[in-house]
């Protein structure tokens, strides 16, 4: 372990709360990076996975699933002020838990905002408040009392997460490229200004993972490259994107909430059933799934300009994903069975052939040089090189994970944060050593390119970076 920076000392006991592909991923960077001791972890999952990685660092591993009944008498003897809890579970309510862990003065960090079981799927409820929207609204709601209370990192993966950092080098590079002088930004106004300043009407967070197993799906099971149950989960609810101020043509099926700050619309439909056009410089252009994800409303957000109480500036912002071959028949099996899980799971890790890659990235587009690409091309040969119990995909999120969780020790009284309000050079110099290849690219492609070659399309040709040219 000695070769290994360690980036912070931290003296508090830290608590994994589940132990998926993603904990079991984080663990070994955590012993590495973080001045810890494994006699100073433990592990609460919800069943046996991964109980042979806790074996193996010498970690405790308690099988305990945490519902809304035993969340206080599980955790209070394991997580007390000046502890750490890593959330990277799925069906346990990340608000419950942020409240938990400011009530006991602990620090906190999860990768997605998780409802209790069976939230994303409840049709008692209505669509808008199945969405990340309305559980990013509940959780900012906790900030009122806790402003400089113990940090708590909200969505702190690759995406939501690394992706955001991603965004704020992406503008900082186009700017120098285009002869717009940046400054220093720091702020939220700062960041918005520039990249209102740049033109950008649209952000895409583009991935094409080309990772493949030599042992194929099965009919009735679920392959992935990371959660099989958290994908069905972001794939059921509604798409999700942030509405840019460009935008000339809202969708049919849109729909603006009733509720907070209005920077993302949904759409009536899930995201597994919508896909979008977008471009990486592997992969080219291609279809990806408008899954939804935190970043789409963060980003939006976050690069908002007000006039007053007026919008005058905001990016459409959106995921288009393109999941490992075997994971989009996956998506293709369980849309067709009206969105019915398959029985049988399957993580891809060891047995995935040489080769693939995890393209993970940030397309801004709209601004005058068309469109850029900024991000990780990271392949599972150099992952494995890397870090043990990872693939690409997960790799990209364990070490944001970890990036996470060196910022709130170093600063531990922030409050309720999520990634755009980060420090996005502190959590790129820890990301980049084990991001494999970062790169930036121009393209000219934009989503009219090779249109109506077959058939006339309903588009509008005088901006290609409408949504409504984007979407599939």
């Amino acid at each position: 372990m000695s070769e290994h920076k360690v980036h912070v000392n931290f003296s508090g006991r830290i608590v994994f709360v589940g132990f998926g592909s993603i904990g079991q991923g984080v663990l070994p960077l955590i012993l590495r990076h973080v001045g810890t001791s494994a006699d100073r972890v433990t592990i609460v999952s919800a069943d046996k996975r991964g109980a042979e990685v806790a074996v193996h660092y010498g970690v405790k591993f308690i099988i305990n699933p945490i519902v809304p009944g035993n969340l206080e008498s599980s955790l209070s003897p394991l997580i007390g002020k000046g502890d750490f809890l890593i959330n990277v579970s799925v069906d346990v309510s990340s608000i419950a838990l942020v409240k938990f862990c400011q009530a006991r003065g602990a620090l906190y960090l999860d990768t997605c905002i998780e409802p209790w079981a069976g939230t994303y799927v409840d049709m008692s409820l209505p669509a808008s408040l199945r969405t990340n929207y309305a559980l990013r609204e509940q959780a900012f709601a906790l900030r009122k009392g806790w402003e400089s209370g113990p940090t708590a990192v909200l969505t702190h993966g690759a995406n939501p997460g690394i992706v955001s950092h991603f965004v704020k080098q992406a503008m900082l590079n186009i700017a120098a490229d285009t002869g717009v002088i940046a400054g220093d930004p720091k702020t939220r106004k700062d960041w918005s200004k520039l990249a209102h300043t740049l033109g950008i009407k649209v952000i895409h967070i583009a991935e094409r993972d080309t990772q493949v197993s030599p042992v194929r799906k099965r009919f009735g099971e679920f392959v992935n490259t990371w959660s099989c149950d958290g994908f069905f989960s972001e794939g059921s609810q509604p798409c999700e994107l942030g509405w840019g101020t460009h935008e000339k043509h809202f969708p049919k099926d849109g729909k603006h909430h009733d509720f907070g700050g209005d920077s993302a619309i949904y759409l009536t439909q899930p995201g597994a059933a919508t896909r979008a056009r977008t471009w990486a410089p592997k992969a080219g252009h291609f279809h990806g799934f408008a899954i939804t994800h935190g970043e789409s409303i963060s980003i939006a957000d976050y690069l908002t300009v007000k006039d007053g109480e007026k919008v005058i500036y905001r990016p459409t912002v959106h995921y288009a994903y393109h999941p490992c071959d075997d994971a989009v028949l996956s998506v293709h099996e369980f849309v067709g069975r009206n969105f019915v899980m398959q029985s049988q799971q399957r993580i891809l890790m060891n047995e995935i052939a040489s080769g693939g890659i995890d393209e993970l990235g940030v397309l801004l587009a709209g601004h005058s040089r068309n469109a850029y690409w900024y991000g990780s091309q990271l392949s599972v040969d150099e992952a494995r090189k890397l870090c043990p119990y990872n693939n690409a995909t997960s790799l990209q999120v364990t070490v944001a994970v970890l990036s996470g969780v060196i910022w709130a020790v170093e600063n531990p009284d922030r409050g309720i944060v999520e990634p755009d309000e980060m420090d996005f050079c502190r959590n790129l110099e820890i990301c980049k050593p084990y991001l494999g290849p970062v790169v930036g690219e121009y393209t000219d492609w934009n989503p009219l390119t090779g249109r109506e070659s077959l058939f006339p399309e309903d588009i509008d040709r005088d901006d290609p970076w409408q949504f409504k040219n984007v979407r599939v």
